[in-house]
């Protein structure tokens, strides 16, 4: 029986998902579920015991808020923390939108990215640190955003093999697909760069080259006329590579409209960006200054960040009463739905059961990204089997998606130094190289702000750097 730690169990989005599949796998799991707020470790602990009861399954479960009691004897542990929660998150975005800074997540990049790396950093290598004390054989899995500075931290201070996972590439993988009206269970393609902006440089369909019919409907969508590629699309198209009866996109599939950046960047890159808007405008501060896109403000009223918390709150309020009501689930909650889309449980399958298979993972980059930085996190393909993780090594990238990528590595490194070594002026030579704000004693100002708006979760930094800010 796999026992099998999840950190952070109280996450809205991942820890159910989880436990459908774990269901429907149909095998036996110890899952040790672990969160430091004990009000949602309740609830997410009756929750998945109701999910087991009802469904007959025989996995097994355990709650605690001390990830040393659970963490021996590991063979799986999976992080999807979020230190301080929404409340926090809210800081990382509502203290840079007083200096004229918008940004519809705030995870990954941009002051609240970074911001959000200085105190998961911390606490993500002290859990790495009692891997290593502990199960030191257990896959450790990281799902916390920022994906690429956290995963990046890891290994730069403990040397503790953590694997990334998100699913955008799998999930904009299957939604190009739909986009041309092809079947997405019969494409495969090639993504590589960092979380959250990962380039589609590769789309096949049954082999071949499915470009001409993503470029085809893209054109078709933007009246843009006879499109480049359209004559080697309409000799595709005779190969009956459409799914039956379809013309155009199909139901659900995204619209250019819905993301017109991430669509201008592929009619000049030739490759598709992930994970779409909301997303991929957050790597380009310089091209969306003071929030601007399309005569909307970003995370104001395009990507509303605060919709997004609203839900978040939302969500987990349904969860508590689920928990609590003494009915049974529904069963679209206990299915799982789609499941969970980072693929975890198949991942352990391709590892556990020696079942070969290629996923797109976050990984140091050990030669699979030949022109980006050694050791940089790179999220792209990686053939998975009994015998471990083995990414794919790729061709170069172009000069120009390198250069859209390399920007957002440096930024990464410095925020990671900053994290560990809680500088201040690390801190704000990432705000720097980040792009957000061009103007050292504007971008000191912020970071000074930001240390205060956070200071209960950032330990490493000096109090007198907070100070500065309070006299300032």
């Amino acid at each position: 029986m796999p026992s099998f730690v999840l950190l952070g169990a109280g996450s809205v989005s991942f820890t159910t998902r989880l436990v459908a599949d774990m269901i429907r796998s149909g095998e036996a799991w110890d899952l040790r579920l672990v969160d430091t707020s004990e009000e949602n470790l309740d609830v997410v602990d009756r929750l998945v015991r109701k999910m087991v009861k009802q469904t007959g399954s025989t996995v097994t479960v355990t709650a605690s808020a001390d990830r040393r009691q659970v963490l021996p004897g590991a063979d799986v542990v999976v992080s999807t923390i979020g230190v301080g929660g929404r409340r926090a998150w809210e800081a990382d975005v509502f203290i840079p939108r007083e200096f004229g800074i918008y940004q519809p997540v705030g995870d990954s990049v941009m002051p609240g990215g970074i911001s959000r790396a200085l105190r998961q950093v911390p606490v993500l290598v002290a859990v790495a640190e009692d891997i290593a004390d502990l199960c030191p054989s257990a896959w450790f899995f990281n799902y916390a955003n920022p994906m690429s500075a956290n995963c990046r931290a890891v290994r730069k201070a403990t040397g503790v093999n953590v694997v990334g996972l998100c699913h955008g590439v799998f999930g904009v993988e299957s939604q190009l697909a739909s986009f041309a009206g092809i079947d997405p269970k019969a494409v495969t393609s090639t993504a590589v760069g960092v979380n959250h902006l990962t380039w589609f440089t590769e789309l096949r369909y049954n082999g071949a080259d499915a470009w001409p019919l993503v470029s085809r409907e893209y054109h078709r969508q933007t009246g843009g006329g006879k499109a480049p590629l359209e004559s080697s699309a309409d000799a595709y198209l005779s190969t009956d590579a459409r799914l039956p009866d379809v013309d155009g996109p199909l139901d659900g599939a995204p619209q250019v409209e819905e993301s017109p950046f991430s669509w201008e960047l592929f009619e000049l890159y030739g490759a598709f960006p992930a994970v779409f808007d909301r997303h991929v405008t957050e790597f380009f501060p310089t091209l969306c200054r003071e929030g601007a896109y399309y005569g909307k403000t970003l995370g104001v009223d395009a990507f509303s960040f605060e919709g997004t918390i609203e839900r978040g709150d939302k969500a987990f309020a349904r969860m508590q009463d689920l928990a609590a009501s003494g009915a049974d689930l529904p069963e679209h909650f206990v299915s799982g739905g789609s499941g969970e889309h980072e693929q975890l449980i198949a991942i352990l399958q391709s590892l556990f059961h020696d079942r070969p298979r290629v996923y797109s993972v976050n990984l140091p980059n050990h030669g699979q990204a030949p022109n980006l930085p050694a050791d940089a996190i790179i999220e792209s393909p990686a053939y998975v089997s009994g015998a471990g993780f083995q990414p794919l090594m790729l061709e170069p990238l172009s000069d120009g998606i390198a250069a859209t990528l390399l920007t957002r590595i440096a930024s990464q490194e410095l925020t990671v130094s900053a994290a560990l070594e809680g500088s201040l002026d690390l801190f704000v030579q990432a705000l720097l190289a980040d792009g957000a704000v061009t103007v050292p004693s504007e971008a000191r100002t912020l970071a000074l702000a930001l240390l205060e708006g956070q200071s209960e979760h950032l330990p490493q930094f000096d109090a007198g750097d907070v100070s500065k800010s309070e006299s300032s």
